[in-house]
């Protein structure tokens, strides 16, 4: 296995993992939802701008441009806003684990819109999810328990939201995303993205600290870790690759716990775990089959 692109498929997931965490100090602040990720995109869409006219490559086929509308729209104001209400609503921790029901809805859509099979895995690995998310949003009503964070069905719903949007991209990823670089698609998704945030949002002053966390929203958790992910899958499989990834929610987790003292319940711990399980089985489907065939040819040659 290569070791630089481990490490680069490892940073922007720690990359990614700062998104919740680091989210939390505008809105503690006052700064909405919707204005948090306004000011990402418009920050994360400057540096990408630059990116793509560095590499010249801003021209778009006039046929794509639909499709590009319906991703700044579904891609960016939807994923966005929904990732920002949830971190507001139940936790920065949370919503990383909820954003990684992502796989799950892409095994769902695969089959339903692209035929792909949908083998024992897959709905193995969706039964887990969906028990794990049982397990995080019921377990403290149905347990008694309860942990530093709060739950609300509508920061479920928007991290649901959030896992259902990313999976999106996989479905984007079989056609604009085939045809154009990263930075050429952003160049455009991200302005119609955040136009279609504004009207639901007032601007507000902003202390220093939430001008450096927008800031950092889309140097690092937008611009720097799509960069350093895609620089890392020159040298890895993506199946490697996802499994690395993986660290994104744990690393979520643990800065939310020294940063915001979040903290679950054992029902929390344990629909986590699951859900990150169920993550691991999909992307290692094929693996996994193998290993079964194989399995299964040396007891019959016994």
């Amino acid at each position: 296995m290569n070791i630089k692109g481990c490490l680069l498929i490892l940073t922007a997931a720690v990359m990614w993992g700062l998104i919740g965490p680091v989210s939390k100090f505008p809105l503690e602040q006052g700064v909405a939802p919707l204005e948090n990720s306004f000011w990402r995109a418009i920050f994360a869409w400057m540096l990408f701008a630059v990116h793509a006219c560095r590499i010249r490559a801003i021209k778009i086929e006039r046929k794509d441009i639909p499709q590009i509308i319906v991703f700044g729209f579904v891609g960016v104001t939807i994923f966005y806003g929904s990732y920002q209400f949830a971190v507001q609503e139940v936790g920065a921790a949370l919503s990383s684990v909820l954003l990684y029901t992502a796989p799950a809805w892409v095994a769902v859509m695969s089959w339903l819109l692209l035929g792909e099979k949908m083998g024992p895995i897959k709905i193995a690995a969706l039964v887990i999810t969906i028990s794990g998310v049982a397990c995080v949003s019921l377990g403290p009503q149905i347990f008694g328990t309860g942990g530093d964070i709060k739950f609300t069905w509508f920061g479920i719903i928007c991290g649901l939201t959030t896992g259902f949007t990313y999976a999106l991209y996989y479905i984007y990823g079989k056609t604009i995303f085939a045809r154009y670089t990263t930075p050429t698609i952003f160049l455009y998704a991200l302005p119609i993205g955040a136009l279609c945030m504004t009207p639901f949002f007032e601007f507000t002053t902003k202390t220093t600290t939430s001008w450096l966390s927008l800031i950092a929203l889309a140097l690092i958790c937008t611009y720097g870790a799509y960069s350093v992910y895609y620089a890392g899958l020159k040298y890895l499989e993506a199946t490697t690759a996802s499994v690395i990834a993986t660290i994104e929610p744990v690393m979520a987790a643990l800065l939310a716990w020294l940063w915001w003292n979040e903290s679950f319940d054992w029902t929390g711990y344990l629909g986590s775990a699951m859900i990150i399980s169920a993550v691991l089985m999909m992307v290692m489907e094929q693996r996994i089959e193998s290993g079964f065939r194989k399995l299964s040819l040396c007891r019959m040659q016994a």
